[in-house]
């Protein structure tokens, strides 16, 4: 197992990685509205999902990796009524690149997040 860590990504706000590589595949922790920087953009759910997507790009970058090496996400969202959203957004950014996903409500994320995603991505196309 290796650990992945960058700069151009926010550091872990707890006892966690930024993700790991195991066996070809790269496990990354659930990314939220936070800049490299460690600021929380306390906004709406598309400023927050942006930031989210750009926080998973630089930590596959980290890994020579790209979106289409993602295989597998998991959207966390505090309100489901940001579905429609977040769904928009995150098509956007996959494209024609469409890997398995779950999406699931939850009673609340770190610092209040509007919106979470993990991602399993494998080390090979």
């Amino acid at each position: 197992m290796r650990t992945i860590n960058t700069f151009d990504a926010p550091a872990a706000i707890g006892p966690y990685s930024q993700g790991v590589e195991v066996n070809g595949f790269c496990f990354l922790s659930g990314q939220i509205a936070l800049t490299s920087d460690g600021v929380f953009l306390d906004e709406d759910v598309t400023t927050q999902t942006m930031q989210v997507l750009r926080n998973i790009e630089a930590l596959l970058l980290s890994q020579n990796l790209s979106k289409n090496n993602v295989v597998k996400t998991t959207i966390f969202l505090s309100d489901m009524a940001d579905f429609e959203t977040v769904n928009l957004i995150y098509g956007e950014f996959f494209g024609s690149h469409k890997p398995a996903r779950s999406t699931i409500e939850v009673a609340k994320l770190p610092k209040n997040a509007k919106v979470e995603i993990e991602v399993i991505a494998t080390m090979q196309i």
